[in-house]
């Protein structure tokens, strides 16, 4: 039997966030994100999905199809989710005291928009709080945007005007991160991990590279199709510092000076990263620009021949007709048949003055692809574009293009890192899951992240139990607010009440705020969600919990509470 490693006083707060895994935890703890990733690994819901009707034949597909069948699935049965109510507030003063031994206010600032961030100058010019709804709130209101294991997922469906599942954009890219191993076969050395402050996601290194985001995939030709979509999932790297990238070789931290990444990865992973957010100068790339940056639209104009005469349409008018036909700007094969859809009195008899006639550069680039790099071609391509001598504008028009083009992400700077020895997590493909679990537990004394994936996987029988009890006290607030209206005697029979079920197979355990989010637990769960809410009541009385064979105590002074189990677990503890 695997002995259960000791924890150590200093290392309490991160194993405790290892169970509630708000984001700002992962900021200062950034091991927390993959053991949520290996977490997912050994549940036993994910090799579920191995076995259903959705992926029947999936082992004859090559590996862009596979991912494209995991993608309809995670859309069907998961959405996205980011309300404030759910996991409920803390403050900005609490978590500050609470970092303040790992982070200071300043740095933990770089990380949360609700601490002060200001990279992504989109949600500012929205007003941050506004957008999120925290202006209802005091100002130094937080909420605990916490990240859903798959289990916490899946029971979003207990909840009213929910369909199915739901999770946050962490929740999400751990979750795709852990299914593209166990159900595609992706080797978790060509997926990366990605957390910015405001976003999480990843990057496969697979073929021309893919992106994760939220439910959906970004692929290179749609990350340069310039649609509004596309445009949503770029803002996170257009606009933020990238704080974290992790895989199973470790991770790299924008703040701490020792990464546990290996090297070559990081490595192979930036160059892979430049390789799908830089393409060359096309005509369609030159299209899909317009598309994108419509302020450019005004500079350009577009020649079409009708009944043997030449006239001009204002581009902006060509793309206003891509609603809703199945033909674009950017097709030379379907052009002519869009710009047949459109109304003739749109058109000019002679160009346009200071407009681009983009016909004339759709001609040159046909056979001369030009990269941002490339000195002289992109002076070819300057002179090409004809703006009647407006220099300011043409200026504007190849800065906005080569932006366009290439994105050079703001990743962790390795100058002035240490890198750690290489201490790899080498799970397979083909691996079953119990060997995989076998397999992290001959790891715990050794490795950080598998020791802490127990913790976030909440499995009580393998863990301590303090951790556990720690998160379950002091950060879950919703259960508390929530029942706030109950008298003390009222609140063992709201518990009773419950259906006896819980959301976590065998020996793992859920939070207080799981309990009362989705309205089941099992007796275990029960007992210490009722011992939250008391100790927040009462701080000062002393509580033993007694966990044997089917039964679970609370006694609290003179009076005992009842509750039945399966979980099967042997604990006595004073809470």
């Amino acid at each position: 039997m695997n002995k259960i490693p000791k924890i150590y006083p200093e290392d309490l707060e991160k194993y405790s966030s290892a169970i509630s895994l708000s984001d700002m935890e992962i900021f200062v703890f950034p091991e927390l994100l993959y053991s949520l990733v290996l977490a997912n690994i050994m549940s036993p819901c994910l090799w579920e999905w191995k076995n259903h009707e959705w992926f029947r034949n999936l082992d004859s597909m090559k590996p862009y199809k596979k991912i494209q069948r995991l993608k309809q699935f995670i859309i069907e049965h998961y959405e996205f989710n980011l309300d404030l109510d759910t996991w409920g507030l803390t403050t900005k003063e609490e978590e500050v005291k609470r970092f303040a031994p790992f982070m200071d206010e300043k740095t933990i600032g770089q990380s949360n928009a609700l601490f002060g961030y200001e990279g992504d100058k989109h949600y500012f010019s929205l007003d941050i709080r506004k957008h999120f709804g925290l202006d209802k709130y005091t100002s130094n209101a937080i909420p605990y945007w916490k990240t859903e294991t798959l289990e916490a997922m899946d029971a979003f469906k207990f909840k009213e005007n929910y369909r199915a599942g739901a999770g946050e954009c962490v929740s999400l890219s751990t979750l795709y991160a852990a299914a593209l191993f166990v159900v595609c076969d992706i080797p978790l050395e060509d997926i990366f991990l990605l957390a910015t402050p405001l976003h999480s996601q990843n990057f496969v290194a697979i073929n021309d590279g893919l992106l994760t985001n939220n439910r959906r995939l970004v692929t290179k030709n749609m990350w340069f199709n310039g649609t509004d979509l596309t445009a949503r999932a770029q803002r996170a790297l257009r606009n933020e510092q990238v704080t974290i990238v992790a895989n199973n070789t470790g991770y790299i931290h924008t703040v701490y000076p020792d990464a546990t990444i290996s090297p070559e990865h990081f490595a192979r992973f930036k160059k892979s990263l430049d390789a799908f957010t830089t393409t060359k100068i096309t005509y369609e790339i030159l299209a899909n620009f317009l598309r994108d940056r419509s302020e450019f639209q005004k500079c350009f104009q577009i020649k079409y021949v009708r009944h043997g005469k030449e006239q001009y349409l204002p581009i902006e008018r060509a793309f206003a007709y891509e609603h809703g036909s199945p033909y674009k700007v950017s097709d030379i094969a379907t052009r002519n048949k869009l710009l047949e859809q459109v109304d003739e009195y749109d058109f000019y008899a002679a160009p346009i003055e200071e407009r681009i006639q983009i016909n004339k550069l759709s001609d040159y680039l046909k056979n001369n692809p030009i990269s941002h790099f490339d000195e002289n071609s992109m002076k070819g391509f300057a002179e090409k574009i004809d703006c009647s001598g407006n220099m300011d504008r043409k200026i504007s028009v190849l800065e906005g293009l080569v932006d366009f083009i290439h994105l050079d992400p703001e990743l962790p700077d390795t100058e002035g890192k240490q890198f750690g020895a290489p201490n790899s997590i080498e799970i397979k493909s083909g691996m079953t899951r119990e060997e995989i679990i076998q397999y992290l537990k001959t790891l715990r004394t050794t490795h950080r992240i598998a020791d802490l994936a127990f913790y976030s996987n909440r499995d009580l029988a393998n863990t301590n139990w303090v951790p556990f009890l720690k998160a379950a006290f002091e950060r879950n607030p919703v259960v508390i607010e929530e029942t706030k209206e109950l008298a003390d005697g009222s609140l063992f029979e709201a518990f009773e009440a419950l259906p006896n079920e819980s959301i976590y197979d065998r020996t793992r355990v859920a939070q207080p705020d799981e309990v009362w989010n989705f309205q089941r637990g099992d007796g275990l769960e029960r007992a210490i969600a009722f011992a939250t809410i008391w100790k927040s009541r009462y701080p000062e009385t002393p509580i033993e919990l007694v966990s044997k064979g089917d039964k679970v105590t609370l006694k609290i002074g003179q009076k005992e509470f009842l509750f039945k189990s399966s979980k099967k677990l042997e604990k006595e503890i004073s809470l």
